[in-house]
């Protein structure tokens, strides 16, 4: 690994670092914030999946995360959107690509080869940051946007993995959507059946009660995307046909940006430590 940068910041360290991702294919980059130690304990991990277009710098540099994170003494993994390179394969619209690997795992070419972020975020980044970093092994997992969806599929799929999940803005229902439907038929091919495999809806209508993790969703209303694309309230319907703890707040004036996510981070730092620091 390469230390790419290094910052003293709220008496923690926020860092970015580079490595050879074996699963990718590739050179990855992700931001680490690491709180002051507490009581000398390792403190758990939440991991941050950003959205289309964005990398691991976003959040790091917009949310205003680590003064609450090191109040807490949760350390904070921010990996990037997809895999980068000159081989990688990519396409000129923002929403396919680079930039937006919806963190599932590519079955079609040219993606297949490296477009992995599923198995990525899974297995490959929590082993190294558990064997690279003074962490423990608790986590919780968030996003925005397409990561929203990342988070919310990542909890659903392994159960008892994270603690709690949580999500600005997601991608609930990327089968019935543009933003999935284009990525899903490049990456997963045009047999739709495939696609319910990453669809948090799908996912939750099938879930069992007893992998059940507490869940937040914030979603602005002046939010542009909200009909088109986002539509929380379908995702929030089939929690309720499962009995799942989902509590989705809609956030009056708020839009799909930074600004967003900066008023209310502290609100979901907060639901994870709930669950994280037990």
């Amino acid at each position: 690994m390469e230390l790419l940068e290094e910052h003293r910041c709220f008496e923690g360290r926020q860092q970015r670092w580079r490595h050879d991702s074996a699963v990718l294919n590739c050179a990855m980059t992700f931001s680490i914030f690491l709180p002051p130690p507490i009581d000398g304990k390792k403190p758990p991990v939440l991991y941050w999946l950003s959205g289309l277009t964005c990398n691991d710098e976003n959040f790091t540099t917009k949310a205003g995360a680590q003064r609450v994170a090191a109040e807490l003494g949760i350390a904070l993994v921010m990996p990037d959107t997809s895999p980068r390179g000159d081989a990688v394969a990519d396409d000129a619209q923002y929403d396919l690509g680079k930039g937006a690997g919806f963190y599932l795992n590519a079955t079609h070419q040219p993606w297949a080869s490296h477009y992995r972020m599923y198995d990525y975020i899974r297995d490959e980044l929590p082993a190294l940051i558990e064997a690279e970093f003074p962490v423990s092994d608790r986590r919780a997992i968030s996003g925005h946007s397409m990561g929203g969806h990342g988070a919310l599929i990542m909890a659903l799929k392994n159960p008892g993995r994270f603690t709690s999940v949580s999500a600005f803005a997601p991608i609930v229902n990327p089968t019935q959507v543009p933003w999935g439907q284009k990525a899903f038929s490049h990456y997963l091919g045009e047999e739709a059946e495939k696609w319910q495999a990453w669809d948090s809806c799908a996912l939750m209508l099938a879930s069992q009660a007893e992998d059940a993790i507490p869940a937040l969703i914030d979603q602005g209303d002046a939010d542009p995307f909200l009909a088109g694309q986002l539509q929380p309230a379908v995702l929030a319907e089939a929690a309720r046909q499962k009995a799942w703890p989902l509590t989705l707040r809609i956030q009056p004036g708020y839009d799909h940006s930074y600004y967003f996510i900066a008023s209310f981070i502290e609100d979901h730092l907060r639901f994870h430590a709930e669950h994280l620091c037990r």
